[in-house]
């Protein structure tokens, strides 16, 4: 019997919300303005024109020289918000990572790791004696970062 009356009256209280939206909804619209008769389009004659004459637009702006720390403070910066978190830090190394990962469980095993060094030792030993002479060792550093040409274009 309570589970009819509070739906009685939850049926009421949903009907006078309505009713008062309804009403503020229609005074709403009896303040709005009127719309307002279009107006003709002006002759194509009585439009001023003008050419650019002396003007000049605004100077072009220059790009600053950064220094080699600031372009890789750049890098890791995604948000570009002047900081780097933990998260911006790593991004640069999930590639490497998913390198490294070859059963793909985002855990790297000491024998994914010895693979890849492996291979990296067998790559530089080029007599293949099992040794790395200094000339066969300066193979296993990183590459360096080269300047790129800043046009391919041919004069």
């Amino acid at each position: 019997m309570q589970r009819f009356i509070l739906g009685g009256v939850t049926a009421l209280v949903m009907l006078s919300i309505g009713l008062f939206w309804w009403q503020g909804r229609a005074e709403v619209e009896q303040g709005a303005p009127l719309p307002q008769a279009v107006v003709a389009a002006p002759d194509p004659q009585e439009i001023p024109s003008t050419g650019p004459g002396d003007f000049e637009g605004p100077e072009l702006p220059e790009a600053t020289e950064q220094t080699r720390e600031q372009r890789r403070f750049g890098r890791y910066d995604r948000d570009r918000d002047g900081r780097i978190t933990r998260n911006e830090m790593l991004s640069t190394r999930v590639d490497a990572f998913r390198k490294l990962d070859k059963d793909g469980n985002n855990l790297l095993t000491f024998e994914e790791w010895a693979v890849a060094t492996v291979t990296r030792f067998e790559d530089a030993d080029t007599n293949r004696d099992q040794w790395l002479s200094p000339a066969e060792f300066r193979r296993t550093a990183p590459p360096s970062a080269k300047t790129k040409p800043k046009c391919s274009c041919k004069s």
